[in-house]
């Protein structure tokens, strides 16, 4: 049987297969928008399992360190330890800030996890190199996409802190590297005023005579201290025992501490559901506006190539060949067409995706998915060629 691909192949094989990999490169592009999204839901997985926590306790009526701000007292920690079924608690904080190193600036969400015991929830995991923060203040764990060295010093706010090891893999739910450094260095520096806030902080403390007393010394200088220390935290974390639930442990914890408790399952459900939703609906739209553009392209690049061979179509229907043997020529065409796109859209996409800022996971089920929806596309836009060739008269084989 006469292949119209094989044909376009044969003769024209440098039109055809750059046809395909210019279609390639948009289906690239539609499988690395789609690996953006899969690598934004891995991001915020990865930071749950990174934290080491089974349950988030946070300020009640809040939704949490991830997606607002949650501020509870740094000693809430001891009575949650003392609960039932509770193995573990941390105190953790979380602040986003660009930092920089030498003239070297990069966005990181600064940790503040306590150092000790070792294995308490929040402290860094995966480490490649270097070790972990043993000193009460001014060294970090950076993770490796900073582009941070051992030894190098990062400035925080006012303060330096020295790299004293390295992580892999430990990003926010957007995506920025970690940098890990003392929970009292943390506390300091999310609320740290200048010093002219300070200055003028404390003249109005002064002035003000419920805190300055003659006849009560010391009040003065103690309500200035209370006000230059941060006594909270963002979240405490926690760890339950073995053989109890997450949910038995959290709703005590809920009931007789007033605090809001999230188990891994709702806190999953916040971050893919409440924070990456805006994202996954603009991801979904271009992958939409994707599709219809590929479906065009190939539409026109078909309907072209099949009335380039109207006069070779003209003969196989003097012949008397079928009009769905023909059918099938022009769409082997479309099919071939998106075989060569897809494989060369699937190898752009490969080699480009490491080198994104953001995280981009391809997942062989997507790609799978991918390529069924070419074929459906490349069906679907064969049919106006189809239509176009099923139409020409058989009498121009003779130049009728």
């Amino acid at each position: 049987m006469i292949s119209l691909a094989g044909r376009d192949i044969i003769h024209s094989w440098g039109k055809f297969v750059f046809t395909g990999m210019g279609l390639g490169l948009l289906i690239g592009v539609t499988l690395t928008m789609a690996g953006v999204y899969r690598g934004m839901v891995d991001d915020a997985k990865v930071l749950l399992d990174n934290s080491g926590a089974d349950l988030w306790v946070v300020q009640q009526g809040t939704l949490g360190p991830y997606a607002e701000s949650s501020s509870l007292y740094d000693d809430e920690y001891r009575s949650i330890l003392g609960m039932e079924g509770v193995a573990r608690a941390a105190n953790v904080t979380y602040l986003t800030s660009q930092i920089s190193q030498g003239k070297y600036d990069v966005r990181v969400m600064v940790v503040g996890a306590v150092t000790s015991p070792a294995g308490a929830p929040g402290q860094p995991r995966f480490l490649m190199s270097g070790r972990h923060i043993t000193r009460g203040h001014y060294e970090a764990v950076a993770d490796i996409k900073t582009g941070f060295n051992l030894g190098d010093e990062v400035q925080i706010r006012r303060n330096t802190y020295k790299v004293v090891g390295l992580t892999k893999r430990m990003v926010s739910s957007s995506g920025d590297p970690m940098l890990f450094i003392p929970l009292k260095d943390a506390q300091e520096a999310q609320f740290l005023k200048d010093n002219d806030a300070i200055v003028k902080q404390r003249r109005r403390t002064t002035a003000n005579p419920a805190f300055n007393r003659p006849a009560v010394p010391g009040l003065l200088e103690a309500v200035i201290d209370s006000q230059s220390t941060n006594p909270f935290v963002n979240a405490v974390l926690v760890q339950i025992k073995p053989g109890y639930t997450a949910e038995a442990v959290a709703e005590p914890i809920r009931r007789w501490k007033r605090l809001q408790v999230y188990t891994r399952v709702q806190m999953e459900s916040i971050l893919i559901e409440k924070l990456i939703k805006t994202a996954a609906k603009q991801i979904a739209m271009f992958l939409v506006i994707l599709a219809v553009v590929s479906a065009a392209i190939v539409a026109f690049i078909i309907y072209t190539l099949t009335i380039g061979k109207i006069r070779e179509i003209a003969v196989l229907k003097l012949i008397g060949t079928k009009s769905r043997t023909i059918a099938s020529m022009i769409m082997q065409q479309a099919l071939g067409l998106g075989v060569i796109g897809f494989v060369v859209g699937k190898i752009a996409a490969t080699f480009w995706a490491p080198v994104f800022p953001k995280y981009v996971l391809l997942e062989p089920a997507d790609a799978m998915t991918g390529f069924i929806l070419v074929m459906i596309i490349c069906v679907i836009a064969s049919l106006v060629a189809i239509h176009a060739a099923l139409k020409v008269d058989p009498a121009e084989a003779i130049g009728g």
